[in-house]
């Protein structure tokens, strides 16, 4: 469709004349006489593509950013034009702050660099990153990055380590003391082994599933289709998405799953190299004849670690998903925010609470499979 106006200039004295005589079916004067001025308005029908990218936006323009559980898009986009204005908005802010603290780009690590540049963070993240760079050790370890994404955040994701290992230590360390008694101190390198490798599976219990700020830059086109699926699944499957960042519902079962596989090969190894070190002892025991009649059996090591490694991959899994991306980040944190404290003591006490359930789900588990015989 195209529409033509024209306009028609003459001098003062004969313009009353000219419009009074004006014939639209005489040619025109021409231009030497009357300036004559065309306005000419195109307006074509619009293309297939753009119809394509209006329904885009119409379709997914709730699923960018609000952190629920989006039905589109993967790690860091579709989202449609949302999410473009989104990842707009998150670069202003975060180079915003960056010029407000009177530093650059060239002064911050390569992956949060990157993510500024690409909008995927927005400016309050970077306002945690220096707020955090003040403190000494907090500093050191923003140069690991996955301690940096987790660090962004939760800024009591230290605290949470300390407090699951430091109950773990304890709750082992009595464990180990009942179950030996008057032979605890006599098998000190079998009750450090069992500690050792128990924290060691705490640690990765509170690392793994807690929620991070993803810095990670894309894949590239020659990675496989497994491999981009679940390097744009989040750390934690109930974890509030940043704005301009949305996960679909498959994208957040992949992070149960991809926390799973690694769980299950922490408890499998950490399970083997304790059973292996208490029969090791046992067996020497018994080769010097300085066993005693209520001496525990040899542990089967190959089915009790294959067992753990099933119990932390589902057990374990989920409870510490749930305890990280609901009841901590969508509960906890919004509600106590300003009160850090009290927030910290009732992570502190649901914490515990789980750690003593794992413990009693355990048992039952062991039992149920036949692993350990009541007695």
């Amino acid at each position: 469709m195209a529409i033509s106006l024209c306009f028609i200039s003459s001098s003062s004295s004969s313009s009353a004349t000219a419009a009074a005589s004006f014939n639209p079916h005489r040619l025109l004067p021409s231009l030497s006489a009357s300036p004559v001025v065309h306005l000419r308005l195109g307006v074509s029908a619009p293309s297939l593509s753009h119809r394509c990218r209006q329904f885009r936006r119409v379709l997914f323009s709730a699923g960018g950013g609000d952190g629920g559980f989006s039905g589109g898009g993967s790690h860091g986009g579709g989202g449609g034009g949302g999410e473009d204005n989104a990842g707009g908005k998150n670069r202003v802010e975060a180079l915003m702050v960056l010029k407000k603290s009177g530093r650059g780009l060239e002064s911050l690590p390569q992956d949060l660099a990157a993510a500024i540049e690409d909008g995927r963070i927005p400016g309050a993240v970077v306002e945690k990153y220096f707020e955090l760079e003040k403190g000494g050790f907090f500093s050191w370890l923003l140069q690991f990055a996955g301690f940096r994404e987790r660090l962004l955040a939760d800024d009591l994701f230290l605290f949470k380590v300390f407090m699951e290992c430091g109950v773990g230590l304890f709750t082992k360390t009595a464990a180990e003391y009942q179950k030996r008694k008057e032979n605890f101190f006599n098998e000190l390198e079998v009750v450090f082994a069992d500690v050792v490798m128990a924290i060691i599976a705490d640690f990765m219990l509170v690392y793994l599933p807690a929620p991070t700020v993803s810095l990670r830059p894309p894949l590239g086109l020659s990675a496989g289709a497994i491999t981009k699926f679940f390097h744009g699944c989040p750390d934690n499957a109930f974890q509030i998405a940043l704005s301009g960042t949305s996960y679909s519902l498959l994208q957040r079962i992949g992070a149960v799953v991809r926390n799973g596989s690694k769980l299950f090969v922490v408890g499998t190894a950490s399970s083997l190299v304790g059973t292996s070190v208490t029969n090791a002892v046992v067996n020497a025991k018994k080769a010097v004849g300085s066993s005693s009649e209520g001496e525990a059996e040899n542990v089967p090591i190959v089915s009790t670690s294959l067992a753990y490694g099933v119990y932390m991959a589902v057990s374990s899994n989920l409870r510490y998903q749930v305890l990280a991306g609901v009841i901590e980040q969508r509960m906890l944190e919004p509600l106590l925010h300003q009160h850090k404290l009290m927030l910290s003591a009732i992570c502190f006490a649901v914490r515990t609470g789980n750690t003593f359930l794992g413990s009693l789900l355990w048992v039952d588990y062991a039992r149920l499979i036949g692993i350990q015989k009541a007695h």
